[in-house]
């Protein structure tokens, strides 16, 4: 499972309007509003997986994706699929799980598990968008305090979780996995709440799934999400990721 999951269905082979090369500065991403409709949010091709690239993209409401044999895809998709953290939905029986506690929930313990696990093959999938480049170039955002993990642990075995990169207080999801039924759930649920709790102004769910939707993901115009990265993304980041023991104990009601 992943917050984006109509990747898989987009088959793209088509280029952006913008072609990159490795050596254009990382700020040299065309204007969003230059994507194109089809596919939607297409906007540029090339250039590298440098952290400094990633984070002037994300920065500005831009993400890679793309399939092996592909060169890099950079998206900005209109509108744009987020969740506010005060707007989470659970269900009942959602609730219910949550409040048997039998998932045990960490930050950034097991970034790599994690990952290694996203990039799996999937149900009704025949491969992942999860690249090796993409794969070492998150684990090294990670090891620079900006990528971060959620593992979702049952009897001391990952039973689910998700990734994605923090700047500033905006949280952009970049994909989550389960291997018991409703792990990913509670490991997104967990996240949400605590970001909730830190003040986090949005998180960024990339593009429309029921899935999210079921969780309180709603789409806005791509210029509105733009306007809340430049407010959020200037606010001071945290510096350390971990759970607070306390709103972990903290009833779903």
């Amino acid at each position: 499972m992943s917050f984006t999951l109509s990747r898989r269905r987009c088959g793209v082979t088509a280029v952006g309007p913008h072609w990159l090369r490795p050596e254009d500065p990382v700020t040299g991403f065309p204007d969003v509003s230059l994507a194109m409709r089809d596919p939607n949010g297409l906007l540029a091709a090339g250039g590298d997986l440098s952290s400094a690239r990633l984070l002037a993209a994300y920065r500005r409401g831009i993400f890679p994706w793309y399939n092996p044999g592909q060169p890099i895809l950079w998206w900005s998709p209109d509108p744009r699929a987020v969740l506010f953290a005060a707007h989470l939905r659970v269900s009942r029986s959602l609730r219910k799980t949550l409040n048997r506690r039998r998932f045990r929930l960490t930050m950034d313990e097991a970034f790599d598990q994690v990952i290694e696990a996203c990039a799996g093959p999937r149900r009704q999938s025949e491969g992942t968008w999860i690249t090796e480049a993409m794969d070492t170039a998150y684990r090294r955002l990670h090891q620079q305090g900006v990528a971060h993990s959620v593992e979702c642990w049952h009897d001391g075995t990952l039973a689910g979780g998700l990734y994605g990169v923090a700047i500033g207080r905006v949280f952009f999801g970049e994909s989550m996995f389960s291997r018991e039924t409703d792990a990913s759930k509670v490991a997104f649920c967990h996240l949400v709440r605590q970001l909730n709790r830190w003040d986090f102004g949005l998180i960024d769910c990339q593009v429309h799934s029921a899935h999210l939707a079921s969780l309180g993901a709603t789409e806005i115009p791509r210029d509105r999400f733009v306007q809340y990265l430049n407010r959020f993304c200037e606010q001071a980041p945290r510096d350390l990721w971990r759970f607070d023991s306390a709103l972990l104990e903290q009833a779903w009601v």
